[in-house]
């Protein structure tokens, strides 16, 4: 047994048989002119918006010895809190838990923690 012949490919047409929007193209030129865009308006750069106030502070009473970072009185709502914590334990690259109305991340973060508030529209950080 050998290896079979190919099969002789026929050969491929130069222009498509039959193209229904080939004079379209031709009258294009014949088209009137559309509406005018409408202007662009400028949008006022908006911050974010936050709190008004967060209070930094490190503990380790209670918690074996371990430094923590408290992020205490954002006022914020439970669910916009689990919110901040991740997007906080994101940029710090550490873990962290929210204890009723405040935010816990492990490890000091005091120095780092700050602009990352500032960031996200808090306007005053206390650090303590």
């Amino acid at each position: 047994m050998g290896k079979r012949d190919k099969k002789p490919e026929a050969p491929a047409p130069a222009a498509p048989f039959h193209n229904p929007f080939a004079a379209l193209g031709l009258k294009r030129e014949e088209l009137p002119a559309g509406p005018a865009p409408a202007p662009v308006k400028a949008k006022e750069p908006e911050g974010p918006k936050g709190p008004a106030r967060a209070v930094v502070r490190m503990e380790r009473k209670g918690r074996g010895g371990k430094e923590v970072t408290v992020v205490e009185q954002l006022g914020l709502p439970a669910a916009e809190l689990e919110k901040w914590l991740k997007a906080l334990k994101g940029g710090l690259g550490c873990g962290g838990t929210v204890e009723e109305d405040t935010l816990v991340l492990q490890g000091d973060q005091r120095e780092r923690l700050p602009a990352l508030l500032e960031a996200r529209g808090v306007r005053r950080v206390t650090v303590g």
